[in-house]
């Protein structure tokens, strides 16, 4: 498959979590799929801007203009909001002349050669955070399942428990929703004795990670798992950051001077230290 084939699109929302970019990119790359990377302000699907419709619709047609310009055949995407604009939104201002699919959907299609690479046993007994809103789009519970079953070592625990939304910040906007559905999975990874639970989508991982520092689970992204076991850089310096202590500390005076100071006190720290 040439570069040209594929776009692996990650959206604008990728400032916080970019290693799991970075992990799922070479992913693909090891699983044959070796699509160029696309995203940023740029290649917006237009949800930041929902509340505008006229200058939604401005940044989905750009996106949807520059996805058709490209020639490529698929878009391979990352965040699940951007996957259903596509579906819904981004679609109806033209006609793709591409297919879509999601990152996991995509490298579960390829496990045949993904496999082969994952060769590091991870150990762990893991219970993924499944939710029910998105699953009808693309097969990510699924997908997800089948991808940490090819990880030597690591042993993926199955609940009946669902949560409700595509994903956890759908949860964020209902008085009580998300602290619900914490209190929910916590107890159902606890019924199956999991000692880990595993994030499938961005937003959920910001939400989870605090669980590490509050009742003891371990919490990971898929991404990281299976980076772990491909021998590729897989740290989690957000997760880190949001257990802290002192997260402004563990970032270090360099790297705050560098992003503007002024800037991670106001957007930063106060996410980190909620």
């Amino acid at each position: 498959m040439a570069v040209t084939d594929a776009l692996f699109w990650y959206g604008c929302n990728m400032t916080r979590h970019a290693e799991i970019i970075r992990i799922s990119a070479h992913l693909l790359e090891c699983a044959g799929v070796p699509a160029a990377p696309v995203g940023g302000p740029g290649a917006c699907c237009g949800s930041p801007k929902e509340s505008q419709p006229r200058v939604a619709e401005g940044m989905a047609r750009r996106t949807m203009s520059s996805f058709n310009d490209s020639g490529a055949k698929q878009v391979i995407t990352w965040c699940p909001t951007c996957h259903m604009n596509l579906d819904d939104f981004m679609g109806a201002t033209q006609e793709p002349r591409f297919g879509h699919a999601h990152v996991t959907e995509a490298l579960w299609d390829r496990r045949a050669a993904l496999a082969p690479v994952l060769t590091r046993p991870v150990t762990g007994r893991v219970l993924v955070d499944t939710h029910v809103g998105f699953n009808d789009r693309a097969p990510v519970n699924e997908a997800v399942h089948g991808l940490l079953r090819l990880v030597p070592g690591l042993e993926v625990l199955e609940h009946p428990y669902r949560g409700a939304s595509y994903m956890c910040f759908g949860l964020a906007g209902v008085p009580g929703a998300l602290p619900a559905h914490l209190e929910r999975l916590v107890a159902a990874a606890r019924e199956v004795e999991a000692d880990t639970i595993v994030s499938i989508f961005h937003s959920c991982h910001r939400e989870l990670v605090a669980l590490e520092k509050t009742h003891g689970f371990k919490v990971r992204n898929w991404a990281h798992i299976l980076g772990e076991s491909a021998g590729l850089p897989h740290g989690d310096e957000y997760k880190d950051w949001r257990n802290a202590a002192d997260p402004a500390a563990l970032i270090g005076a360099e790297r705050i001077e560098a992003a503007g100071a002024d800037a991670v006190a106001k957007y930063v720290l106060p996410e980190l230290n909620r």
